[in-house]
């Protein structure tokens, strides 16, 4: 189609246009204009890096599941959901605010739980002997 069609206004400005015409301003509208030599626009959609503001909701449910001391790693899984919540809205400074305390409560499940464990397994190992004899 590379003929151009120049569209002149309707003798009766005050009648609707015909079926025609809208049919043909249809085709323009939707093929384009004529295809002349005119440069190709390209379009660029910038996505700013702060959308990638980490959650920690996997950690959060593996502390609440496994290693639930003090029922902070439910708090966390919590703060998880709060941030990830912020980030759908597009709120990236309460996100991030949510998420930092998310992490730190999942650092301080995971020390816990380790001293836990190590105290359980240092008076297991100490009183084993004992009562062997």
């Amino acid at each position: 189609m590379n003929s151009s069609h120049t569209f002149l206004p309707h003798p009766n400005a005050s009648l609707p246009p015909s079926y025609e015409r809208l049919k043909e301003e249809h085709e323009v509208a939707v093929l384009g204009g004529p295809q002349g030599s005119a440069p190709e626009t390209t379009t660029v959609i910038n996505i700013p890096r702060e959308t990638s503001v980490p959650d920690h909701v996997v950690w959060s449910l593996f502390n609440t599941l496994f290693l639930n001391v003090c029922c902070l790693g439910f708090v966390a899984f919590a703060y998880s959901v709060k941030s990830r919540d912020r980030k759908m809205v597009g709120d990236m400074t309460g996100a991030r605010a949510y998420a930092s305390t998310a992490q730190f409560l999942n650092i301080l499940v995971l020390v816990f739980s380790l001293l836990v464990v190590i105290t359980a397994l240092i008076v297991l190992f100490t009183t084993l002997p004992q009562l062997s004899i």
